[in-house]
């Protein structure tokens, strides 16, 4: 899925630059371009809602803001940090809830 397009509910939040698909640590690493001032953000599998091999596009469940508003993502080693790891699928998971943090 590497360079795929990710989209947001709402529009492009950028490409994906790495996965990770080992067991309880599925993610997804997006480069967010000039979007996020040129950082990347970490979303969990778990928020992918379609995947079109075809076109090349990754849909998630969740607004631009949404996204933006996640745990931030700063280094690589927090990709395979569980506390960090289970901070995002709390935020997430929260989300799906439609709780407020």
């Amino acid at each position: 899925m590497t360079g795929f397009t990710v989209e947001a509910t709402d529009g492009v939040i950028g490409q994906v630059d790495r996965h990770v698909d080992q067991p309880g640590r599925q993610h997804l690493v997006v480069d967010t371009g000039v979007w996020v001032f040129g950082k990347s953000v970490l979303i969990p599998a778990g928020a992918v809602t379609r995947i079109d091999r075809e076109a090349g596009t990754v849909t998630v469940g969740h607004s631009k803001d949404q996204v933006k508003e996640a745990p931030q993502f700063t280094t690589d080693s927090q990709t395979t940090d569980p506390a960090y790891l289970n901070e995002v699928g709390a935020y997430y998971a929260t989300l799906d809830t439609g709780s407020q943090l």
